[in-house]
């Protein structure tokens, strides 16, 4: 089997001989040196076998010594494969560049399709997507993939709810979901407006209904804002009562920072490899060897080839590897304390409403323990109080006592 393969590499022939004094022949073959292998008779005057094409170059002067005549039948082996694909090369590269060209095609974005935005909306998308590179002509595997896509179109466009990202073939298709969307008429019951919390009233807007407080009044949880009922006690009508009651009520926060945190960063250096993935097997092409950094962390996309509308098991892998740093960050005691209040209004107006304003905040308790700052505040905060309740038919007389 090795010789097989040995023979194959350097080329061989099959060789037929004819005339008288063939053995002869072949005895000089052997004893001058010459390989030759499976020898066949066809009739008294007629023989062939195979040898190799460097010692076919020399096979015809000891034919003519014995008076044989010598044809080549088949020539095969490496040399001769390089021939004809030299030969053929301008179809074999033809047909490569085109095979080529179709998977490069493929593999190409060809349409985005935006739905459920307005046309400001899908203005602003396009021209973020552009930014990200996602683009008609781009090829996909330099295109974040569609997780990246979504998130970065959601970070960075203040009017979306949420995006949908899906890639379909060669068109990227988006469903878009809008945060200011029309808001649909509210049909509302009957219903009184009563306080959800303690305050006092400052401010007061009534669309329907009404007040029974008035400003500077002081009002318990559950109490009675504005009636859903009017009119004559005996026969009261009954609507739905609409408005904003503003008071101004209190909250504690406990807040702790330390004055000492560590955390990562990047410094920004990177590293970029690429490679391809056959089953399991991945094969780098670009960016060997591991980075030479101490601390780092990698961001892999990884894109599937398509042939056409067919997925092959092919797929394109980029690495972006980022170094990254251990950063201490040390406060003294009057910036950490600055930074817990600004901590602690956050926190505040993260449970209150949009329209919700901090009056004035005091700081009840102030300590230094383990490393941290400790603070116990009080806020004075102006919010909308009213919330619904909804009534029935029957209206008790006194409409000012609590409507529990």
């Amino acid at each position: 089997m090795k010789n097989q393969w040995i023979e194959f590499i350097y080329g061989r022939v099959t060789v037929r001989v004819t005339g008288k004094g063939l053995e002869r022949f072949l005895n000089v073959l052997t004893r001058n040196g010459l390989h030759i292998w499976s020898v066949k008779r066809h009739g008294t005057e007629t023989i062939t076998f195979k040898m190799r094409v460097q010692d076919a170059m020399e096979i015809r002067k000891f034919a003519r010594k014995s008076g044989c005549k010598i044809s080549f039948l088949h020539r095969s082996g490496v040399p001769f494969l390089l021939k004809r694909l030299w030969k053929n090369s301008g179809f074999m590269l033809g047909a490569a560049a085109f095979l080529f060209l179709i998977m490069i095609l493929s593999n190409m974005v060809w349409g985005i399709e935006i739905k459920g935005a307005k046309p400001a909306t899908e203005y602003q998308i396009r021209k973020e997507l552009d930014k990200m590179g996602v683009k008609i002509g781009k090829i996909q595997f330099f295109v974040d993939n569609v997780e990246g896509i979504q998130r970065k179109l959601t970070n960075n466009i203040g009017a979306l709810t949420w995006v949908g990202v899906e890639l379909n073939g060669t068109t990227y298709h988006l469903q878009v979901v809008e945060k200011n969307e029309p808001k649909k008429t509210e049909q509302l019951s009957p219903q009184n407006l009563i306080a959800k919390k303690k305050a006092i009233i400052v401010k007061m807007f009534v669309e329907n209904g009404q007040k029974v407080v008035d400003i500077n009044d002081h009002v318990e949880k559950g109490q009675l804002l504005v009636s859903g009922a009017y009119g004559q006690e005996e026969n009261p009508e009954i609507t739905a009562a609409k408005g904003k009651v503003w008071g101004e009520t209190w909250y504690k926060s406990h807040v702790e920072l330390p004055l000492v945190t560590k955390f990562n960063v990047y410094n920004g250096k990177e590293v970029q490899k690429h490679s391809l993935l056959f089953g399991g097997l991945e094969v780098p092409i670009w960016g060997f060897g591991k980075p030479e950094f101490k601390h780092f962390e990698t961001e892999k996309n990884e894109h599937r080839i398509k042939f056409l509308k067919w997925e092959l098991p092919i797929s394109y892998i980029n690495k972006t590897i980022r170094e990254r740093e251990l950063y201490q960050r040390t406060y003294s005691t009057s910036e950490a304390e600055k930074m817990a209040l600004e901590l602690a209004k956050k926190q505040i107006k993260s449970n209150l409403n949009e329209d919700a304003m901090i009056k004035d905040e005091k700081v009840l308790h102030k300590a230094m323990e383990n490393g941290k700052v400790i603070l116990d505040i009080h806020f004075k905060i102006i919010e909308n109080i009213a919330v619904g309740q909804p009534i029935s038919k029957e209206i008790p007389h006194d409409r000012k006592t609590n409507n529990n």
